[in-house]
């Protein structure tokens, strides 16, 4: 796919996934659309399978492919959530998936790409380390390299959620997405231009991780160097592919601070009785963070993920 997705290349895109994903529920908070004074909708990808929205880039990517791209099996390099869906999504089709794992990667991810039937290589937590563990697991098994997010069929399956979002709601006056490498921003973007154009797209993103605000701030691609930040989903940089739709679709990037992430995560914990990662919050974060600018306005959220351990071991 050499070309950024077209509206239907997401609807064919869409129809293909449905048999291997699920359709996540919207869901509200009376509790919270008061303390902020705002109608909020949260779209639980935290329900997805793999628990995160990466389930449909995935599927999506491996769909795509030719029998001959896929004889090798698939392979990629991600800290977590890519991993774990492309893993389970070449085990439901049927065919081998490749993951170079960086070895700080959360444990209950590591063990999800496993269960998943990934093989699972380890290598440093550095992009050049993953990207030569990865070339070495190419050469060694010839499969084929689905890309985390700098692929269009990855950002096509990535903008079935924002469809679905705007098949459900209407008049919304923003949507809030997480941005990482950009992939779920991306397809976002496109979705709401060609489904809900009158939506504006807000991106969130840790303030100890801000490379993607000051790439689109100052045009240029800056890469994540040594991110701070609990939300372990959203250390990557952007690609030329998420950078280019990126530029041209946002509204704006916000930064949030690290307790407001804990403390939007805890809030969704409390109030809605469902499971989110850090990485999630940051969409709830950017409200709690600018109230002025949702008070009395109709927003949907996008709830990333929900891959976060909960256990208390002993060292």
């Amino acid at each position: 796919m050499k070309n950024p997705p077209t509206k239907n290349d997401i609807e064919l895109a869409h129809q293909n996934i449905k048999p291997y994903i699920h359709k996540t529920p919207i869901l509200t908070s009376e509790s919270i659309n008061k303390i902020f004074n705002t109608q909020l909708f949260f779209k639980c990808e935290n329900f997805q399978k793999a628990g995160a929205f990466k389930m449909r880039g995935a599927t999506n990517a491996i769909l795509s492919l030719s029998e001959d791209e896929l004889k090798n099996g698939v392979a990629t390099h991600s800290s977590g959530n890519h991993a774990g869906a492309l893993a389970l999504a070449a085990n439901k089709l049927g065919v081998p998936s490749y993951i170079a794992m960086p070895e700080n990667a959360p444990e209950v991810k590591i063990n999800a790409v496993k269960g998943y039937g990934g093989n699972v290589t380890f290598c440093k937590p550095t992009l050049s380390d993953r990207e030569k563990t990865l070339d070495e697991i190419v050469k060694k098994t010839s499969a084929t390299f689905i890309h985390p997010y700098d692929d269009y069929r990855i950002i096509t399956g990535q903008a079935t959620c924002a469809k679905e979002i705007y098949e459900e709601l209407s008049n919304l006056d923003y949507l809030i997405a997480p941005v990482g490498g950009g992939g779920l921003m991306s397809g976002s973007i496109l979705a709401t231009k060609y489904f809900s154009a009158s939506t504006k797209v807000i991106g969130a993103e840790p303030i100890g991780a801000d490379d993607a605000f000051r790439s689109i701030r100052d045009g240029e691609i800056y890469p994540s160097v040594n991110p701070q930040t609990i939300a372990d989903g959203l250390l990557t940089s952007l690609s030329k592919k998420t950078f280019g739709i990126i530029k041209e679709g946002i509204d704006r990037i916000i930064t949030v601070e690290e307790e407001s992430i804990l403390s939007a995560m805890y809030l969704i914990w409390e109030r809605m009785k469902i499971l989110i990662e850090p990485s999630s919050a940051t969409v709830l974060a950017v409200v709690m963070e600018n109230p002025e600018l949702f008070t009395n306005k109709r927003v949907a959220l996008i709830l990333s993920g929900g891959n976060i351990s909960l256990l208390v071991r002993d060292k």
